[in-house]
């Protein structure tokens, strides 16, 4: 049943508030789609692009991670602009300590349930031949995929604008001051009104009025992350090493004292090596993590050289010059849930922090949210 006549209001426009768009007017509404800024610069546009099964906690997030991927691959074969492209991914072991943890997890039916398993090096390489450093095995998971972070926002409007129309309009450069029953109030004092709003908020979810309550769940995490110049191979691949292994709700299930300590600073920057290669070659490497807020202002170059150099290790090869530096913020729930999702007025839905998660499951949170919201169909 679509819900024609209806009007809908998104406030946000990075994935997690486009994908609600999306999901709204393809339900039948019009929406209007505001965006504080010219355009979205967050944490949507500064992520790698993954579309990460396998990191996901057993239970609710599994579940909501492959029902998104499911509708990335799907509205990817209508949308080929997002960049949809079911590559694999490789956890990779550079020693025999991590071995015997990924092996051990391999035998665990966490592993299987995420399709995940065990590669010897030779079959590692087989997989990714781009793969030529010493190392001792893989995780494989072939459920894993990748998105194109800095074209997906734009192919998704663009779509809803070819598709629906009218019925759809972005307004850039809309800020969004006051919250009440079923209706956002401008910076300017326009008034938009809708039978279902979402408020997408990103990081910034304590700046409306009485948001002290919702802001108390989240917290802010500041990542950095890079991008070399073309890759003369081929990644069919993403890639990971053994730290994401202690940064995944996944692998709680493997023995990960056995990885030792990390390196001063891995530990000072709570650094993992992930690594993806875009369409033109380059290759986006990050990432770090810093918790507690005020953020340094500064990008640091340690890590970068760190994760420069375990993904040296792991192709077997030098890299291309770094082309470009930066850092993102995303909010992430404290409790652990995929998502804060709460009606804060009549009709009107907060909807953040997922964490690292956004860009894997935006699909299915959206579709939660419409559902949640009483949207008939709504369901992924």
């Amino acid at each position: 049943m679509r819900e024609a006549g209806r009007r809908a209001v998104v406030a946000g426009g990075g994935i997690i508030g486009t994908w609600h768009a999306l999901e709204l007017a393809e339900a039948g509404f019009s929406v209007d789609h505001l965006e504080a800024e010219a355009g979205p610069t967050g944490a949507s546009v500064r992520n790698f692009g993954l579309v990460w099964v396998s990191g996901r906690r057993s239970g609710v997030e599994l579940d909501v991670a492959r029902r998104a991927r499911r509708r990335w691959e799907e509205v990817g074969a209508v949308v080929p602009g997002i960049g949809f492209r079911p590559m694999t991914s490789l956890t990779v072991a550079g020693d025999t300590d991590a071995r015997g943890v990924m092996e051990a997890f391999a035998r665990h039916p966490d592993a299987p349930a995420r399709s995940i398993s065990f590669l010897e090096p030779d079959e590692v390489r087989a997989c990714n031949p781009a793969v030529q450093g010493d190392i001792e095995g893989a995780l494989h998971c072939t459920e894993d995929a990748a998105v194109e972070p800095r074209l997906a926002l734009g192919a998704l409007r663009a779509h809803l604008e070819a598709v629906h129309g009218a019925r759809y309009r972005f307004r850039p450069r809309v800020r969004v001051a006051v919250a009440e029953p079923h209706a956002l109030l401008d910076t300017t004092g326009t008034r938009w009104p809708g039978d279902v709003i979402v408020l997408a908020t990103g990081a910034a979810y304590d700046q409306l009025p009485g948001s002290e309550a919702v802001a108390s769940r989240l917290r802010r995490v500041r990542l950095q992350m890079l991008e070399t110049a073309p890759y003369a191979a081929t990644l069919t691949t993403s890639l990971a090493d053994a730290d994401s292994l202690r940064y995944y709700p996944a692998y709680e299930s493997a023995p990960l004292d056995r990885l030792g300590d990390q390196t001063p600073v891995a530990a000072a920057h709570h650094l993992q090596l992930l690594l993806v290669q875009r369409p033109d070659g380059g290759l986006t490497i990050g990432d770090t993590h810093a918790y507690g807020e005020p953020f340094d202002f500064a990008l640091s170059e340690d890590p970068t050289h760190e994760l420069l150099d375990r993904a040296r290790r792991i192709l077997g090869t030098d890299l291309p010059p770094v082309r470009r530096r930066w850092e993102g913020v995303y909010a992430q729930c404290l409790d652990g849930d995929v998502c804060l999702r709460e009606e804060i007025e009549p009709g009107v839905w907060l909807v953040t922090g997922p964490g690292g998660r956004g860009m894997t499951c935006s699909p299915a949170i959206a579709a939660d949210t419409l559902q949640a919201a009483g949207v008939a169909g709504a369901t992924i």
